[in-house]
């Protein structure tokens, strides 16, 4: 890129009233536009990130994907998307990096790997590690691609995130993205991320029930398309 990059962040926040504030305040100055999409929080989380000047927009349909879709739709354009998540669990500071293998034009998409970062003891719960290992090893076989993590923090080429034409509208989002992104032949990388425990009880992996339906449909969406790389 001849000129500095237009960076457009999406924050899905769902209930991270004690936790949107430090997310905002830590983004990089150098990015342009930041849209938090409120997916029914019942308490202030949308007024808190009003109060500090950022787009908040209103998704009351629940769902992780469902968010993620809505802050598409807001988009004006930009060169680079990032998808961050509103609990405080990763350092948005690092975005800087994150996005750097492409403005170099070295990568249409950045996972940042929790997994090979430096982890805070009890941030990565044993189920979420698990989950992991065996979702990223079932990609390496089925799809040929190798990665290390399904983590949220992310960063594309917004002319790559069209081309995934993204569907999935809860747990099943990042790693559609991730299967889609191997079919398509785009390049993909990771850089290792830190992590913390985040602010809150997680809504996926803080229950049984979430870790159990986003397991299921991880697996479920993993198998799909493996179908459909198959007869291609």
């Amino acid at each position: 890129m001849d000129s500095p990059p237009f960076i457009s962040v999406i924050i899905p926040a769902l209930d991270e009233e004690e936790a949107i504030a430090n997310v905002l305040r830590d983004i990089p100055a150098t990015v342009q536009q930041v849209i938090v999409v409120d997916n029914g929080s019942r308490d202030r989380t949308a007024e808190v990130a009003r109060s500090l000047g950022t787009l908040v927009v209103e998704e009351p349909r629940r769902g992780y994907g469902q968010a993620c879709l809505t802050g598409i739709a807001q988009l004006q354009h930009p060169d680079i998307v990032v998808f961050l998540d509103g609990d405080y669990s990763d350092y948005p500071e690092e975005l800087t990096a994150l996005v750097q293998p492409i403005i170099a034009a070295e990568a249409d998409m950045v996972i940042g790997s929790r997994t090979t970062g430096k982890r805070e003891p009890g941030a990565l719960l044993p189920q979420a590690r698990f989950g992991n290992w065996l979702s990223t090893g079932l990609i390496r076989l089925l799809f040929g691609v190798s990665f290390t993590d399904l983590g949220p923090f992310r960063a594309l080429r917004y002319d790559a995130l069209k081309r995934l034409s993204m569907q999935d509208r809860d747990f099943g989002w990042t790693v559609e993205m991730q299967v889609k992104a191997a079919r398509l032949g785009l390049r993909s990388t990771e850089i290792p991320v830190r992590y913390r425990r985040r602010i809150g009880t997680s809504k996926i992996t803080g229950t049984l029930s979430g870790t159990l339906r986003a397991g299921h449909k991880i697996l479920w969406t993993i198998f799909r398309y493996a179908r459909y790389h198959e007869g291609d």
